[in-house]
């Protein structure tokens, strides 16, 4: 696995001026003047950040690039209208809609035809708590839905149609 540092122990380049209290301990024209050129550096230009074509090309896989495409093609046409910014934010929210809508149409899916019944050994088996009586309750004393011993662990098969 690679080190974003490539094995070098990660070091704090903004020194110990990067805190307000030691700044006001008091500091020498030296560290002032560092402290002034690593502002200035802290400033990006105007056309930063970059974006390399061929670096996001080399460092996404096929598969990567494949689901992307859709999306990619779309928002680069909305670029001129709605602007570069809107365009990726766009983008971004459109994707990650896509991806819930599917992780729910999904888990609803497969909730709804693969349940655990006598008939079938997979699936999620979804338990239902009887419901609270109460005192002052019409059914007050019912204990169980129950009735016989059958009743329990049937999984659906006293219901089927056979």
């Amino acid at each position: 696995m690679a080190s974003d540092t490539g094995g070098v122990k990660p070091m704090p380049i903004a020194g110990r001026m990067v805190r307000e209290r030691e700044r006001l301990v008091g500091m020498t024209n030296e560290e002032r003047a560092w402290r002034k050129q690593w502002l200035q550096d802290q400033i990006l230009s105007p056309n930063e950040p970059r974006r390399v074509p061929e670096l996001e090309r080399e460092l996404m896989n096929p598969i990567r690039r494949a689901y992307r495409k859709p999306l990619d093609v779309i928002f680069n046409a909305l670029k001129p209208t709605i602007g570069e910014r809107r365009a990726q934010i766009a983008r971004y929210v459109t994707g990650k809609v896509f991806i819930s809508l599917f992780v729910i149409y999904a888990t609803t899916y497969y909730f709804k035809y693969n349940a655990n019944d006598w008939t079938r050994k997979g699936g999620w088996r979804v338990l239902v708590s009887r419901k609270r009586v109460v005192p002052g309750d019409p059914e007050y004393p019912k204990l169980s839905d129950r009735q016989v011993p059958a009743d329990y662990a049937s999984r659906g098969f006293k219901n089927s149609p056979i």
